[in-house]
C-alpha cells in the first residue's frame, strides 16, 4: 500500500497501547477484520496515545458496509444502534462502552457546511479526506499504526496541520476553522501553522454559513483546552471573534480568568470562561442565547452572573464576610460564585491574591441562608392573604437580613413582631 503521491506509508507498530488491550474492542475488530474486510482503530484514539493524552473514546473504521457490520454484529449478539447510518456509521455496544463503526468514505460533493460521500475500501483515501495529519492516523489491531498524510512528525512537532492545501480543506466544511485554534489549543505548541492562517483569513467569511449550534459546541470545546487563552487572542487578532459572537469580546478578562483557574487548582469551566470572554450584562447573554443557541441552563447561568456581578462591578477588593453572606442569599451559590471570580478576574489583584482565594472558598462553603418565614406565617397572624403579605414580607425580609440572618426563635418572633407592628403604624 502507497500513499497518493507514490511514497510508501509509514508503517510502525506502537508497543501495549493500552486500548488495544480492551477485550471488548478485541472482539469488535475481529468481528470485522475477517472474510475479506478489514478494520482500524483511527483518529484520534491513535494520536491521543501518540501524544500521551488520555484515550477516552475509540472510533472504528473498515471496508465493510454498514448492512455488513449491522449483520455481524447481529450475529455476534453484540447491541448495534444505527446512529447515522446513511453515512455509513453503526455503533456497537458492549458492556456500555459504544465503539462507533465507520465504513471508509471518499467525498463526492461538499459546500462548505455538509459532504455528500460515496463508500470506499481505500484506508488512504479515507484518511485524506479528513482535516489535520495528526487526526488522518490509524491503527490495525496488530498494532500497526499507517500514517499517509505525515501525522506522526506533527505530533512529534506538537504541530497542527491541515492535509493537503489548507484553503481547500476549510472550503469542504468552515468548521474546520474553529477546529484549527481548538486543536492548537490542545495539542500543539509554539507558533501556529503559517499556511493555516493565511488560509483561515481568506475564508473567514464561511463563518456565517454553519449552524449555531455546531459553532457553540465547538467554542466550548476549544475554551476548555489548555491553551484556550492564547487560541482567543490569536482568533482575535484575526477578527474572527466579532463575527462569531455577535459583539465585543474580552479576551484579557477570560485570559485572567483562567490564571485564576490555575491558581485555584479548578478545572477549566468552558461555560464560565464564554461568560468572561463575551458577558458584561444581562444583555450580552440574550445575544449569545440567539447568537450560540445556547441551552436553558447556559443561559440561566450567564444572564445570573452578569444580574450578580452589577453589585461588584469596580471592585479591587472583595465585599466582606458579611456582605458575601448577604450576596450568596440574593443571587444563590452558582452566580454568585460564578460573578466573583469575574470580578476578580475584572480587578487588578493577582490571580493568586489571598482575599479573593478566601472570599471564593467563604462563598463556595458557606450555606445559603435559607428565608424562615412565609406567606402563611403571616396569614396565621392576621394579614390577610394579597398584596399585603408580599408587602410585609419584603420588609420583613430586609429587616432579616439587616439582624444578620438570625435563626434563633425568639428573634425570629420579634422580627415577625416588629414587621406587624410596622404595618399597623403606616
Amino acid at each position: 500500500m502507497s500513499a497518493p503521491d507514490g511514497k510508501p506509508l509509514a508503517h510502525k507498530r506502537i508497543e501495549s497501547p493500552s486500548f488495544l488491550d480492551d477485550p471488548d474492542l478485541r472482539r469488535v475488530l475481529a468481528m470485522l477484520d475477517r472474510d475479506g474486510e478489514e478494520a482500524r482503530v483511527v483518529g484520534g484514539a491513535v494520536r491521543n496515545h501518540l501524544m500521551g493524552a488520555p484515550v477516552t473514546e475509540v472510533d472504528i473504521a473498515t471496508t465493510a458496509l454498514p448492512e455488513t457490520v449491522v449483520a455481524r454484529a447481529r450475529a455476534s449478539e453484540l447491541r448495534c444502534v444505527p446512529t447515522g447510518i446513511e453515512h455509513g456509521t453503526v455503533t456497537i455496544v458492549l458492556h456500555g462502552t459504544p465503539f462507533e463503526v465507520t465504513t471508509l468514505r471518499q467525498d463526492v460533493e461538499t459546500d462548505g457546511r455538509r459532504a455528500k460521500v460515496a463508500f470506499g475500501r481505500d484506508f488512504s483515501a479515507d484518511a485524506m479526506r479528513r482535516d489535520f495529519t495528526i487526526n488522518a492516523l490509524s491503527v490495525s489491531p496488530d498494532g500497526k499504526i499507517f500514517d499517509p498524510a505525515g501525522g506522526m512528525a506533527d505530533i512529534a512537532a506538537r504541530r497542527v496541520r491541515f492535509i493537503g492545501d489548507a484553503e481547500t480543506r476549510i472550503r469542504e466544511d468552515y468548521l474546520r476553522i474553529m477546529r484549527f485554534f481548538r486543536f492548537h489549543a490542545a495539542y500543539g505548541e509554539g507558533a501556529p501553522d503559517a499556511h493555516a492562517l493565511a488560509a483561515i483569513e481568506r475564508s473567514r467569511r464561511g463563518l456565517d454559513t454553519l449552524s449555531r449550534e455546531r459553532v457553540r459546541a465547538e467554542l466550548l470545546k476549544l475554551l476548555e483546552a489548555g491553551r484556550a487563552g492564547e487560541a482567543i487572542d490569536l482568533m482575535a487578532s484575526l477578527g474572527l471573534l466579532v463575527p462569531i459572537l455577535g459583539g465585543v469580546a474580552m479576551p484579557l478578562t477570560l485570559a485572567r480568568l483562567i490564571e485564576i483557574e490555575r491558581a485555584r487548582a479548578t478545572p477549566p469551566d468552558p461555560v464560565l470562561r464564554l461568560i468572561a470572554l463575551a458577558v458584561l450584562q444581562t444583555d450580552d447573554a440574550e445575544r449569545l442565547r440567539q447568537r450560540l443557541r445556547l441551552s436553558n441552563d447556559e443561559f440561566a447561568r450567564a444572564a445570573h452572573a452578569a444580574s450578580a456581578l452589577v453589585r461588584l462591578h469596580a471592585q479591587r477588593a472583595p465585599p466582606p464576610p458579611g456582605d458575601l453572606r448577604v450576596f450568596l442569599f440574593l443571587h444563590g451559590r452558582r452566580a454568585a460564585c460564578d460573578a466573583l471570580s469575574l470580578a476578580h478576574a475584572q480587578s487588578r489583584a493577582p490571580a493568586d491574591d489571598a482575599a479573593w482565594t478566601s472570599a471564593a472558598r467563604f462563598l463556595a462553603d458557606t450555606p445559603e441562608p435559607r428565608m424562615p418565614f412565609g406567606g402563611a406565617d403571616l396569614i396565621r397572624r392576621g394579614i390577610p392573604p394579597g398584596k399585603a403579605v408580599g408587602e410585609v414580607l419584603k420588609r420583613l425580609q430586609a429587616a432579616w437580613i439587616r439582624a444578620g440572618f438570625p435563626d434563633a426563635p425568639q428573634d425570629l418572633t420579634r422580627l415577625i413582631q416588629d414587621a406587624l407592628e410596622d404595618r399597623a403604624t403606616r
